[in-house]
């Protein structure tokens, strides 16, 4: 690869990574306000169905793309343009009649699917969602024609937007629905049928992008191809075969995630019923269950940018032979990973109440935000050991322990919920994720030989997240006594408490990690950023050396 190459594939990798992160922020942000709009009733039809979709959409397109970009690019690199585009256009054809069969599979089986959830009424939220069924696979075709060209900001663009016009369908048809009608199930058809309307614009600005490239990479394909050469036509059958070989593991692997959130849509509320309680309760409780998810997910955005600039990093130490190399960048991984998502943990446990209160009207299910905020470290420590692991060739091995981590939390919801309600559904999402993110870590310290100081990386760490933890339940205590006779709107009231806990959190957990020694002058050389800081926190004699 030359020079001008490698920048380009570096490039295309940085926008399509950002456009991925920050699609999956807006992807989060929009369920607190949603759940204020709907109540904890309308969060769960929506909780309800969604998964029940991304499931679907993935067994349908992902690992598509990948494929997809994979056969183009070699073609184009053999200057055969015509088979480059052929392979689109049988992907094209293959994807949509992928999609046309999972549309009719969900509207028709649409009433039985509610059923198996204990809730007729859903079966409206589900047929609403399915039509973008017809609309998503055959992007997945685009997405992967474009970077075959290695061109990525289609994908970027397009991702972005439609989670943009997806999150704006959800909140206006929800306050809609809520302002006109008050059924929460109309509310929910409307919100999941954001997805609908994401998708078609999406879909009409991967047209335009097509429209738009056709003719600059017809020309630039002509300078390239010698047009007295001719290559061999593929069968259809071939291309066929091809697409789905190397789709179909990917796909499996990026199915277990959504498998496991799908796992307590079944689950929950068949085992609170089976627990005693009423059908209502029992709606309303897995709602309140799911105020938890965009908290926790919070933490797992810092893991996720890790894991992207970590999965070429340990390639290219690996395939130079450089295993100290590939030890080295996974301790650094894995401590700043632990340095994130610990603390994020801890402080969403410390302040769930008020927060609860701040973000969702009421303090409604807070113990069990309590244990469910320990999913952060566990799924951080996860997402970036798994891409050691990728890095390293061993796709497979981080999906077959996060497989056997939804097993185990499929188990642990038949067993805990009926006798503990959401709280034992909330332990055993921590476990499943716990128990995942243990067995990468066994696997890396088997495949690299890693080895690092149990001080430098549990002791001083957690440390310094007992000084914070400390910090904000001292600020926590003392801001509820000094506002209560000063701010009368109980919401306002816990979002002032909220604020100043975090507030006070952050800044002891900040001073801690210095006079702890959990980072040291030696961490800050490393960066440019770090650099600046050390003269100021010299003068603060905060810094070890």
């Amino acid at each position: 690869m030359s020079k001008e190459q490698g920048a380009s594939f570096v490039k295309g990798a940085a926008i399509l990574a950002a456009g991925a992160l920050l699609s999956k922020m807006l992807g989060v942000v929009y369920r607190i306000p949603y759940q204020n709009i709907t109540g904890d009733l309308g969060y769960y039809v929506y909780t309800q169905v969604y998964p029940l979709y991304s499931a679907l959409l993935i067994l349908a397109t992902a690992g598509f793309p990948i494929a997809i970009s994979k056969m183009v690019a070699e073609k184009l690199a053999v200057g055969d343009a015509n088979g480059a585009r052929r392979i689109f256009v049988v992907a094209a054809v293959l994807l949509s009649i992928t999609g046309v069969f999972f549309f009719i599979l969900l509207w028709i089986g649409a009433p039985v699917i509610a059923a198996w959830m204990r809730d007729s009424r859903l079966t409206m939220p589900i047929r609403s969602v399915s039509f973008a069924l017809l609309l998503v696979p055959i992007m997945a075709a685009m997405r992967g024609y474009f970077q075959g060209h290695h061109n990525m900001m289609p994908t970027a663009v397009s991702q972005i937007f439609e989670q943009l016009v997806r999150v704006m369908t959800i909140i206006i048809l929800a306050y809609y629905f809520m302002k006109t009608t008050g059924d929460v199930y109309l509310a929910g058809s409307g919100a999941v049928f954001g997805a609908v309307t994401g998708a078609l614009v999406s879909f009409c600005i991967m047209l335009l992008y097509l429209r738009r490239n056709r003719r600059i990479e017809h020309e630039t394909m002509k300078s390239k191809t010698d047009d007295n050469r001719s290559y061999a036509k593929e069968s259809t059958g071939s291309i066929i075969r091809q697409i789905v070989y190397y789709a179909i593991p990917i796909c499996m692997g990026s199915l277990v995630l959504p498998l496991m959130q799908l796992s307590d849509s079944f689950t929950v509320v068949n085992m609170l019923l089976y627990g005693g309680f009423s059908q209502q309760d029992a709606y309303n409780l897995k709602g309140i269950f799911d105020r938890g998810q965009p908290l926790v997910q919070f933490g797992a955005f810092f893991a996720t940018a890790l894991s992207l600039s970590i999965v070429p990093a340990i390639a290219e130490a690996r395939a130079r032979g450089q295993h100290r190399l590939i030890a080295s960048r996974s301790e650094l991984a894995l401590r700043l990973t632990f340095l994130i998502g610990l603390p994020c943990s801890v402080g969403l446990a410390v302040v769930a109440g008020p927060v609860n209160i701040m973000l969702y009207k009421n303090e409604s299910g807070t113990s069990t935000l309590i244990v469910l905020a320990f999913t952060t470290i566990f799924s951080t420590l996860g997402i970036t050991s798994s891409g050691i692991l990728q890095g390293m060739g061993r796709i497979l091995l981080p999906v077959r322990n996060l497989a056997l981590g939804a097993l185990l939390k499929i188990i642990l919801n038949l067993v805990l919920i009926p006798f503990w309600g959401i709280s034992g559904a909330a332990f055993s999402t921590v476990t499943a994720f716990a128990v995942s993110a243990l067995l990468n870590l066994y696997a890396i310290f088997a495949y690299t030989g890693m080895r690092f100081s149990a001080k430098r990386f549990f002791v001083k760490p957690i440390l310094a997240v007992a000084m914070m933890g400390l910090a904000a339940f001292v600020a926590m205590r003392a801001s509820e006594q000094v506002l209560v006779d000063w701010i009368h709107s109980e919401r306002l009231y816990y979002s002032a408490v909220s604020v100043a806990a975090v507030t006070a959190g952050v800044a002891m957990y900040g001073i801690a990690l210095f006079v702890s020694g959990t980072v040291s002058r030696t961490d800050l050389e490393g960066t440019s950023a770090g650099r600046k800081l050390i003269p100021f926190l010299t003068r603060l004699r905060l810094l070890h050396d």
